[in-house]
């Protein structure tokens, strides 16, 4: 189990901060306290209730937003406000009881179409993964109940979940004009009754989890980090509204060769070896002149 590590995250509210949390602390369902004695079903939450200032404290996925009272700022608490909470839960704490009332929140999801005519993307309007996966058969599928799920579908050929949305690959035997509903209600249902997206232990085992997605940067020469900051920065959020996802794989020094992996909606895409071509490989040649040559992909 990945040890827990909590980040402070500011909000629009000055009064409120999210402590984020690098793994989910609940089963994608969201509880409100308004005090000490609102909060008997989590222990965590009491917990922080013993703290003056604290005036409300909200759980969810997989952060605690907390709000103050004006006897304090949140410069001053907020990062030993961090630690109490890192501490409690790598102590084994209980988050929520099990048998505690969630504060029902409307899931929705929407498909959207993608470059793609053999991926469609379904977005919902909450977070429902920390790091994102690729599953190209149900074998492949152990570590997610939901893609196991999925491949129950006779038409889903494969499925990408990345932080609020799940891309579907299918099969040409369907059409989407017939099993977009039925696929779109599905994974509502599936995220709205709190069942699991991915096992606790899934990010590291595919070595996803944020310590050993560091790990693997900092071991890698200069033009390699140099080439997944390019790629983090300009590449990525452009193929992630696609449905996509882009991952460096290796950089030659000698043939000045980049492999990256094309995964999601962007794999066997039919434009992505045009946007590879005219797009990346321009960009990475004109960001770092002399060092790239050529970029070439691979399928997920």
């Amino acid at each position: 189990m990945d040890t827990f590590k909590v980040s402070v995250q500011e909000t629009s509210n000055n009064t409120i901060v999210k402590f984020e949390v690098n793994q989910f602390i609940t089963q994608h369902q969201s509880f409100e306290f308004n005090n000490i004695d609102d909060a008997k079903a989590s222990p965590l939450a009491q917990q922080l209730f013993y703290l003056p200032f604290v005036k409300k404290v909200y759980i969810s996925g997989n952060f605690i937003a907390v709000e103050r009272y004006d006897i304090v700022e949140w410069n001053d608490v907020q990062d030993e406000v961090a630690e109490q909470i890192e501490a409690y839960l790598n102590d084994g704490g209980v988050v929520v009881e099990t048998a505690a009332t969630p504060k029902k929140v409307p899931v929705t999801v929407y498909a959207e179409s993608t470059p793609n005519p053999a991926a469609m993307k379904f977005v919902a309007n909450k977070k429902i993964v920390s790091s994102l996966f690729e599953f190209t058969s149900i074998d492949d599928a152990k570590l997610s109940p939901m893609a196991t799920e999925l491949f129950h579908f006779p038409f889903v050929k494969s499925v990408f979940i990345d932080e609020n949305y799940v891309s579907i690959t299918k099969y040409e035997i369907a059409d989407w004009q017939d099993i977009t509903v039925e696929l779109r209600e599905f994974i509502k249902k599936y995220i709205e009754n709190g069942k699991e997206i991915v096992l606790p232990n899934a990010a590291e085992t595919l070595k996803k989890s944020p310590d050993q997605i560091d790990s693997h940067f900092e071991s890698l020469d200069d033009t390699s980090k140099e080439i997944i900051n390019i790629l983090e920065e300009y590449v990525k959020p452009a193929v992630a509204s696609d449905g996509g996802n882009i991952q460096f794989i290796s950089y030659d020094s000698d043939t000045k060769n980049v492999s990256v992996m094309l995964q999601g909606a962007c794999s066997g895409c039919p434009s992505s070896t045009y946007t590879l071509k005219s797009g990346i490989e321009n960009m990475l040649k004109e960001m770092l002149p002399g060092k790239v040559e050529m970029v070439e992909a691979i399928n997920g």
